[in-house]
């Protein structure tokens, strides 16, 4: 099927910005189903369960013979994936999630992408020159992130409502409740990135070495699903608590699971084998913008200004390591295009190819040497 050069270009642009609208509707649905008593543990395995039985057929019918067969490596390197992410991440996300707000939640994802350069400059997968404005650009705004969390996490400040009209919900979370553990919920939404950034590099090496991306999916989520097991099984001992009914609950199990377990691990995966696990986590802000809005007009979230100001340094810091990032790809093109224009020369002279010539038929034409200036031996 024909495809455009532009709509080719744009579509990691497109999927990444599709998937950030769908984390936005994540955390705002957690959200409500946390308020309304929902186990975060819980949730987390519901969420990856829903998501492996969405995610195993298509895997097993449309991969069947492009599969690769599955090594120890292999395994386990699927093995930590599945408890990085799935386990740690989701957890610490929804458990710092219930202690300050959605809003709060996406901002401190901002921070990944900084993580994740860090990350991959100690594998090797981004490299440094101190002596190029870009490299220098990264560096600075990888370090710009860090008083912007700090910010972020120490100081609330008053709070700003920005958009009067609210939907009114419900809940059995007072705002005192909400405010007691704001430190330590902000603290573990910044943990929770190191296993998301963790995620993102241990990802762009598997997929390397396990190229079938439905089924590198179905089993991240099926080992998440038993890991999220066990540790809810040894957290939570009231086996009522696994009782989900036709509520928020199983909206946000289902939601979750499809959209950014699925359909999100199975999209990065594809985006980061092309553009690399910082392209990724770039679209981080755009998140933020839509669950801030959705907060305050479904779940009637106040910003507040330490929020502001933090998220605004880690913006700034953000977009200096992209620009860096840009400039990275361009000089490297260039230098791939210096390399196939490098002159070929006999004797100090250079041999160019025939300008005219085109195609098949563009020869390379080797001046011989003159009979007459030949020494004799």
């Amino acid at each position: 099927m024909f495809c455009p050069l532009w709509l080719n270009n744009a579509k990691p642009y497109l999927a990444m910005a599709s998937l950030q609208l769908g984390f936005a509707g994540m955390y705002v649905i957690t959200m409500v189903s946390l308020q309304h008593g929902m186990n975060h543990y819980i949730l987390a395995v519901y969420r990856h369960l829903i998501a492996t039985l969405v995610i195993a057929p298509f895997a097993l019918v449309l991969e069947r013979k492009a599969r690769p067969k599955l090594t120890l490596p292999i395994f386990l390197r699927i093995l930590v994936l599945g408890f990085l992410e799935p386990v740690i991440d989701q957890n610490l996300s929804y458990l710092g999630m219930k202690y300050t707000t959605a809003t709060l939640a996406s901002a401190t994802a901002i921070v990944n992408p900084a993580i994740t350069f860090l990350m991959a400059l100690i594998f090797r997968l981004e490299t440094v020159n101190s002596k190029q404005v870009h490299s220098l650009a990264k560096i600075f705004g990888t370090i710009n992130m860090v008083p912007g969390a700090i910010i972020m996490t120490l100081y609330k400040g008053p709070a700003f409502d920005f958009i009067k009209f609210h939907v009114v919900i419900h809940h059995s979370v007072t705002n005192e409740d909400k405010a007691k553990h704001w430190v330590v919920g902000t603290l573990m939404l910044l943990v929770r990135c190191w296993g998301w950034a963790g995620f993102y590099i241990l990802q762009s090496f598997t997929v390397k070495m396990y190229p079938a991306q439905l089924s590198l999916t179905a089993l991240i989520c099926f080992i998440g699903t038993i890991g999220g097991a066990e540790v809810s099984f040894a957290m939570v001992r009231d086996i009522n608590a696994w009782e989900i009914g036709w509520d928020s609950s199983l909206l946000a199990a289902v939601y979750s699971g499809v959209v950014c377990s699925g359909i999100a691990y199975y999209a990065q995966g594809a985006v980061i084998k092309e553009k690399g696990p910082v392209f990724v986590t770039a679209f981080s802000p755009l998140c933020l913008v839509i669950t801030a809005a959705l907060g305050s007009i479904i779940l009637a979230e106040k910003v507040h200004l330490g929020s502001i100001i933090g998220t605004l340094l880690i913006i700034f810091g953000l977009y200096c390591v992209l620009w860096g990032k840009s400039k990275d790809k361009q000089n490297s093109i260039t230098e791939n295009d210096k390399v196939k224009k490098l002159p070929i020369t006999d004797n100090a002279k250079s041999i160019n190819l025939e300008e005219d010539m085109v195609g098949p038929a563009r020869i390379l034409k080797i001046p011989s040497q003159n009979p007459l200036t030949r020494e004799t031996r």
